[in-house]
């Protein structure tokens, strides 16, 4: 094949790059697509921070006019050891091994040339709550901002030689499955004590939360390799972004004394809304949003954090049950589904398992050291 790289600079590529993958995915009933306004953010420097720390390249490979794939390379710098990560996404490509190498060695090169010494991937230019890993297992009803891919990727990703770094597990619960006994025993001992106290989001405090937000995330994650503060600014631009698919009593705050400990955040699924919107939001996408909403009935939890000092006290379990409590009074909902937990986190995964979870889709966020 005649094989020609073209960096996305123009209006046209840019919609080449976007609406690839719906032609790509076709015939693939398991397939929802993104919003196209979730893919044009993150390569929008006027709205994605990561661009304030980091840059940003895109791709599409071509056999004359015909689109073959496309590949997406970004870095940031970590100003606490002055380093940089890099990774590649946003990555689709026909089966042929051929083109997956040409489009991993074009993402390749040009990170090489920037400095940096490796590239994770398949992951976000931005937060890891969106388009992050590789889907392996459960090729079926991928969650909104969740990478869902062809099996066949997998194969050219390790073809190549990235080597599996983080193992994601997701998992899913319903009410038939929950270990309600041995759950409410563990959790009596935190609601017993009067120096817990539990709370659920509300729009109209939202500058609260989002400060109670980043007190909980700055501390629960500052172990991560790479950990980046988060700041109210920009959680609140998430906040307000994520409003409609929120479910305020559905995110619950875990305190001790006053003091922000934990909390479980959750949104609606709204795959099963966009699966009949096209990707597109426009007035017609947005009646369809508002007709499905009402018939949505899973919860996908998008994050769950205890800070070190309070974690094996019992405030895990008590979010959960917090959850579960105000889940059953809905009554619309009747799965939640437990979005992905890293390997690099046992404990969560084997209080998953304990509860009755059980694993429905696996991803893998691949690492390839540069020679």
């Amino acid at each position: 094949m005649n094989y020609r790289i073209e960096k996305v600079e123009n209006t046209e590529q840019a919609k080449e790059f976007l609406n690839f993958p719906k032609r790509l995915y076709a015939n693939d009933a398991n397939y929802i697509m993104p919003l196209d306004i979730d893919i044009e953010n993150v390569f929008n420097p006027t709205y994605n921070p990561a661009f304030e720390t980091g840059e940003c390249e895109r791709w599409i490979l071509k056999d004359g006019s015909k689109i073959l794939g496309r590949i997406a390379a970004f870095y940031n710098k970590v100003e606490k050891n002055d380093s940089l990560t890099a990774g590649c996404g946003f990555f689709e490509c026909v089966k042929d091994k051929e083109a997956a190498f040409n489009l991993f060695d074009t993402a390749k090169n040009w990170l090489k040339s920037k400095g940096c010494t490796y590239m994770d991937g398949p992951i976000n230019f931005g937060d890891r709550d969106s388009f992050w890993g590789l889907m392996v297992e459960g090729f079926a009803s991928p969650s909104y901002r969740e990478n869902y891919n062809f099996p066949y990727y997998k194969e050219f990703f390790e073809a190549y030689g990235f080597k599996s770094e983080i193992g994601q597990t997701t998992s899913l619960i319903d009410e038939s499955m929950f270990n309600f006994e041995r759950f409410s025993k563990l959790a009596s001992r935190v609601f017993n004590n009067p120096a817990y106290t539990f709370e659920h989001f509300k729009t109209s405090k939202i500058n609260k939360y989002a400060e109670d937000f980043v007190t909980i995330y700055n501390k629960a994650w500052a172990f991560h390799e790479n950990f980046v503060p988060m700041t109210k600014e920009k959680i609140l631009i998430r906040m307000r972004e994520m409003a409609p698919i929120v479910v305020e009593d559905l995110n619950i705050f875990a305190y001790n004394n006053g003091v922000p400990v934990g909390f479980y955040l959750t949104v609606i699924d709204v795959n099963q809304i966009f699966k009949h919107v096209n990707g597109k939001m426009n007035w017609l996408g947005k009646l369809k949003f508002l007709y499905y909403k009402k018939h949505v009935k899973r919860i996908r939890g998008v994050v769950f954090g205890v800070v070190p000092e309070f974690h094996n006290l019992g405030i895990e379990v008590a979010l959960i049950m917090k959850f579960r409590e105000n889940m059953i009074k809905r009554k619309q909902y009747n799965q939640n589904e437990l979005a992905w937990i890293g390997d690099f986190n046992p404990k969560m995964l084997s209080m998953f398992e304990s509860m009755g979870a059980q694993p429905v889709k696996r991803h893998i966020t691949y690492r390839y050291l540069f020679q």
